[in-house]
């Protein structure tokens, strides 16, 4: 079959011998030089012998289009309107939100646990302020004792309407006295860097986002057995913490800091998916879900302070 086109005055408009040449293509060029995925690629030599491509045709239900307009097959040529159809439909977003693979109670379960983070970002963040700002909340061990301890009994205490309460206000507790924890470190990058706190929790946001993301999209249970294999990374952190203790390698400490990271990284995969399979079989405990994620979230933002922290103090020392 003889191709040739019918020049429209879209594609080539800046060369007017575009038409002449392509109609020439029969005997000084080639057609479908390059077929990549559906694409055909039309070359032709020009008057001083050289070659070039001058169009690119895309196979579209049975029919050859020029960048979308442009018909090169004459038996099956369309007008320009039509050809550009196919690039107006309707792309339905909100189908990239909808789980099908989690059930919807456990859809409206995820609301709440989500829900309870955010809560429990707002007060730490408050608690942090307070701590590094004001000054009003200064209390070094007694806040970690403090928050262990409404975290031991949030734990002790069942889930049920009647206590939903009153574990919220525990919850809500916890998540302050987290925050004035973390005063000390925020206030260490402060005389570092002030711009240390904005870009690990930027770093943060984004990191926790993603995993939480390919948690939801996974499969049901793609992750969980991971389990094993973090829970064996935190032992061997603690391994290496007590054995630190006693070197004092800033190395150790180093490589302790990064597999952390990827450890809490991990968890945020691990304990996503443990969340929905634990909601499919029925616990909805959403008040202690929601401190799953939160304690992940903390231990990453402080892992990356602690890594941006001396990346810091090593580039002042270089200067």
């Amino acid at each position: 079959m003889k191709k040739y086109a019918e020049l429209l005055g879209v594609c080539g408009n800046t060369n007017r011998d575009l038409g002449r040449d392509l109609e020439d293509a029969s005997t000084n060029g080639r057609w479908g030089g390059d077929k990549r995925g559906g694409a055909e690629a039309f070359e032709a030599r020009d008057t001083y012998g050289s070659t070039r491509t001058v169009a690119a045709v895309v196979t579209v239900t049975g029919r050859l289009l020029c960048g979308g307009i442009v018909c090169f097959d004459i038996e099956n040529c369309t007008s320009p309107t039509s050809a550009m159809d196919i690039f107006n439909r309707n792309i339905n977003f909100d189908a990239l939100f909808k789980f099908s693979h989690i059930s919807a109670s456990t859809q409206q379960h995820l609301k709440k646990v989500y829900a309870s983070f955010a809560l429990c970002m707002f007060l730490a963040a408050a608690g942090a302020y307070l701590n590094v700002v004001t000054q009003l909340v200064q209390f070094g061990l007694l806040t970690g004792l403090g928050a262990l301890g409404l975290m031991i009994w949030l734990m002790a205490t069942p889930h049920s309407r009647e206590t939903e309460e009153k574990r919220l206000a525990i919850l809500a507790g916890f998540a302050f006295l987290t925050g004035v924890n973390l005063g000390p470190l925020l206030e260490m990058c402060i005389a570092i860097n002030p711009s240390i706190i904005p870009t690990a929790f930027l770093g943060t946001a984004v990191i926790f986002s993603c995993f939480s993301l390919s948690a939801l999209f996974a499969k049901r249970r793609a992750y969980l057995y991971l389990g094993g294999v973090l829970f064996s990374g935190l032992f061997l952190m603690l391994f290496f913490s007590l054995i630190n203790i006693f070197l004092g390698s800033t190395w150790l400490f180093t490589a302790n800091l990064y597999i952390g990271l990827m450890v809490m990284c991990g968890f945020v995969l691990f304990d996503t998916q443990l969340i929905i399979e634990k909601a499919e079989n029925g616990d909805k405990d959403y008040i202690w879900h929601c401190v799953d994620l939160f304690l992940d979230f903390v231990n990453i933002f402080r892992e990356l302070m602690v890594i941006l922290g001396m990346n810091e103090n090593k580039k002042k020392k270089e200067k």
